[in-house]
This record gives C-alpha cells, sequence and structure tokens, in this order.
C-alpha cells in the first residue's frame, strides 16, 4: 500500500487548521503528522522544525503582497495609497488565522527564544523590503534608510494593532494604517 504523499503547503495548512483549535504553543508535529496520516519523516521532508512552519505562513503573506502588486490600479496610485493597498493584501492573507498568528509572534517573543527573536527581527526587516519593493519604492541612501525604519514603525504599529483588534472592521483596520503612513516625516519622504 502506498503511502500517502503530503507537500508543504498541506502540512501548513493543517498545521494552522490544528492550531486553531489547540493553540500554536500546544500544536506539535507528531500531532500533524498524525492529522495528516503520515510520519514525522514526512513533515521534516518540508519543514526542519515548528519555526519553519511559522516562516513559511509569513511567507505566504509576503507572496499575497507582491501578488497585488501586480495589479494594474497600484501603480498610478499616491505612494502611501499605494503602501496601504499592499499592507492590507498581506493582512488579508493572515486574517484566516489571525489568533494563531499572534500565538505564533509570541512563541518567537519568548525570552529562550533568542535565535528566534534575530529571526524575527529579520523577518520584519525582509517583509518592509518586499513591501517597499512592491510599492516601487525608488528612495536611495539616507533616504532609503530612514524611509524603511519608518515603515518598520507603520508596520510594527499596524500589525500589532490588528492582532489586539480583531473585533474591529477592515474600514477602521485601514484607516489605522492610513494615520500610519501619513505621519508627517513619513508622508514627507513618500512625496511622489
Amino acid at each position: 500500500m502506498k503511502k500517502p504523499s503530503t507537500t508543504a503547503p498541506k502540512i501548513l495548512d493543517t498545521a494552522l487548521e490544528l492550531a486553531d483549535v489547540c493553540g500554536w504553543e500546544r500544536l506539535h508535529l507528531f500531532d500533524v503528522a498524525a492529522q495528516l496520516g503520515v510520519g514525522l519523516e514526512a513533515i521534516a521532508a518540508h519543514y526542519r522544525d515548528k519555526d519553519q512552519l511559522v516562516e513559511a505562513w509569513f511567507d505566504r503573506a509576503d507572496q499575497a503582497l507582491l501578488s497585488r502588486a501586480k495589479a494594474a490600479d497600484l501603480i498610478p496610485l499616491e505612494p502611501a495609497k499605494r503602501l496601504e493597498e499592499l499592507l492590507i493584501a498581506w493582512l488579508d492573507c493572515l486574517a484566516a488565522h489571525r489568533a494563531v498568528t499572534g500565538q505564533m509572534l509570541l512563541y518567537k517573543l519568548e525570552p529562550g527564544h533568542i535565535h528566534l527573536q534575530v529571526l524575527g527581527l529579520l523577518r520584519v526587516s525582509r517583509t518592509v523590503q518586499w513591501w517597499r519593493e512592491a510599492a516601487q519604492r525608488q528612495s536611495i541612501h539616507l533616504h532609503r534608510i530612514a524611509e524603511e525604519s519608518l515603515l518598520s514603525g507603520a508596520y510594527l504599529r499596524t500589525v500589532l494593532h490588528w492582532l489586539r483588534h480583531p473585533e474591529e472592521d477592515a474600514a477602521e483596520c485601514r484607516a489605522f494604517l492610513r494615520r500610519q503612513l501619513r505621519c508627517a516625516p513619513l508622508l514627507m519622504l513618500l512625496r511622489p
């Protein structure tokens, strides 16, 4: 009898579905394997550890942001509006598992997980870089450094707000993001 084959996306989706019930902390890779009817080696073939599932989840959101960047309606928009549309696409991708997404971030911030904290900082940097690229930001040198710093702050504040206010409707979250992108220093940098 042939063993069931499993893919990386199927493993991730199964892990997210299980975590919706038990929470990220209580999720074990052997539970994911059992749910899929495979051995742990099938999970290990795609993910070295549980944190790689977290990275894959945020990679999926990054891909949603990059897919949104292909839309013809995006380029003519003002830079702040372009950034807004892209980050909303990123958040929308994560929305189905919002509570688990927050639990994943808390898992990365645990005091004993210094290696995960460093990777978390790199993740923020990577996502902000893709966000800027997708928005076709062309700033260089000190202008780029200032823009990246301010956008990183806007990104983190918006993600935290989104996680802390799950009852909020999409328009309110969008308005919060818009306020973050319209702060005076950032607005000056985002001029077309």
